[in-house]
């Protein structure tokens, strides 16, 4: 029946779980899995990002059954999985669709994006976790859109794992963890994201984000214009903070073993690491270190496991949690981690792997008071850069200088380059073109190469200097285009060079401004 609050009335229908059913990804089981679900049931379903624990969202009783095969707190909110932007207006699931979901949807659906409205009635409270907000997600997993089809609802699916555990990439994990206490798992085959879906709050006045997730901010900012990243994303929230995202508060994704990170360059992060395994080797424990391709021949461990190389952000996120769960299948006790503060997604990777260590975090930085700008003669980009650094505002003050790597004698700065830069209002005082010379870079020194034939000719040139002191500038923001010559062009050409490097310098700084 339908009463006039158009919410569903079930008739007690429970069902009573002797053995998970472990389906195949064929016509007949995705049949079968709807009709489970039609009838009240919870399954662990596919998707593109990780397996999700997937219960009718309209049906209390079903989504009640969620939060106990996962041991899930009451006050952690469950996303809401449609399988055509469609559903949410005629599901009535919002009081009104934002413009700004039409456009992010328009961009992002179907993928790992979720998206939190203003709920109606039509969403219990069990899902909304007692808020006045519904988050949505429109997963681009073929299976799970036909799951979602054929049941005829939307499902509420957070990930199909023992609440705080690592989260599950495969149908094996989820039968790991919830052998008996669900109807079946449809086996997807693993995940190809590997973590959990993005999520964005459209209910205040700017958009913010609460979950990173492979949409990056970048790239929604490419769509809305400004967007908040929430203090949750990389800090711990206080245990009274009422939250409006999965994943903002308790311990996540975390293995049996306590584990801890070790921030910093490769240099001290592997020495620092190496000192921990030692100490605790003395006490008997079983002792995992998590490192890269890059890295694993530096560590004497009981067991090392690489994460993939870092050249290949997709694959560190794609091995995150399969890692995690291989440390509880190899019972160690204590893990160490290198961190993963990569360009482009290293946000999502690192607040899941925060949230696995409680926080935990050893920093073994050098603090930064110096920044070289390099380039070839030392008269133009790094000049233009040095000038256009000067011009924003950091936390903590550095010096910035400039330098070529080949220059056989001073010269003042390049007619065109200073040009551009007085009509910007920057002055070329002191501008005199300057030798790299190893003395210049101090153990708290930042090199910023325009290209990366210049990043290699000084660690080539310099062998007593830490390559990771040394980065190509564009590479450094994630920004995927070098910063080009503009030697021999029109004022024209000197004049985008200008707008690309203040372009990259202020990402830049923000990064900078963060890491302070």
């Amino acid at each position: 029946t339908e009463p006039k609050s158009s919410k569903k009335v079930w008739k007690n229908n429970p069902v009573i779980i002797v053995k998970t059913l472990l389906l195949k990804n064929t016509e007949e089981d995705i049949k079968t899995a709807a009709e489970l679900l039609k009838n009240g049931g919870v399954e662990g379903i596919p998707t593109e990002t990780v397996y999700g624990l997937a219960a009718d969202a309209l049906n209390p009783e079903a989504v009640k059954k969620i939060f106990k095969a996962k041991g899930r707190p009451g006050d952690n909110p469950l996303i809401v999985h449609i399988c055509d932007f469609s559903d949410i207006e005629r599901l009535n699931l919002v009081t009104k669709i934002p413009d700004t979901a039409k456009k992010l949807a328009d961009a992002f659906w179907p993928g790992p994006l979720t998206m939190i409205m203003k709920k109606s009635d039509v969403i219990p409270n069990e899902v909304s976790a007692g808020l006045d907000t519904v988050a949505i997600r429109f997963p681009s997993h073929k299976t799970a859109q036909a799951i979602i089809r054929e049941s005829g609802t939307v499902l509420a699916a957070p990930s199909a794992n023992i609440s705080g555990s690592p989260s599950p990439t495969t149908a094996q994990h989820v039968m790991n963890d919830m052998d008996g206490k669900i109807d079946a798992v449809l086996d997807g085959g693993a995940s190809e994201v590997g973590l959990e879906s993005t999520v964005i709050t459209l209910a205040g006045d700017v958009p913010r984000v609460l979950r990173p997730g492979g949409i990056t901010v970048e790239m929604l900012e490419s769509v809305l214009g400004k967007v908040e990243v929430d203090d949750a994303v990389l800090h711990k929230l206080a245990d009274n903070v009422k939250v409006a995202s999965p994943g903002m508060k308790y311990k996540h994704y975390a293995p049996k073993a306590d584990m801890v990170i070790v921030d910093g360059t490769r240099k001290h992060v592997i020495a620092k690491i190496n000192e921990l395994v030692a100490s605790h080797r003395d006490d008997g424990k079983k002792i995992a270190v998590i490192a890269t391709e890059e890295t694993k021949q530096f560590y004497d461990a009981d067991v090392v496991l690489s994460m993939g190389s870092r050249a290949d952000e997709d694959s560190i996120a794609h091995e995150l949690y399969r890692i995690l769960r291989d440390c509880d299948e190899l019972d160690v006790d204590v893990i160490f981690s290198e961190s993963f503060s990569t360009p482009r997604i290293g946000q999502a990777i690192m607040n899941r792997m925060l949230k696995a260590a409680g926080h935990q975090v050893i920093d073994t930085h050098v603090k930064y008071d110096k920044i070289i700008f390099v380039a070839q003669t030392g008269t133009c980009r790094e000049q233009m850069a040095k000038g256009i650094m000067n011009d924003f505002v950091l936390k903590v003050p550095m010096e910035i200088e400039a330098r070529g790597l080949v220059v056989q004698f001073p010269e003042p700065v390049n007619q065109k380059a200073e040009a551009v830069l007085i009509s910007n209002g920057i002055s070329t005082e002191g501008m005199v073109s300057t030798q790299l010379e190893e003395s210049d870079i101090t153990e708290s020194t930042m090199v910023f190469t325009m290209e990366s034939s210049q990043r290699e000719r000084i660690i080539e040139s310099f062998a007593d200097i830490d390559p990771e002191q040394v980065f190509v500038l564009s590479q450094y923001v994630g920004d995927e285009l070098e910063i080009l010559d503009p030697y021999g062009g029109t004022l024209q050409s000197y004049g985008l060079c200008y707008e690309s490097l203040r372009a990259t310098l202020k990402k830049l700084v923000k990064r900078l401004n963060a890491n302070t």
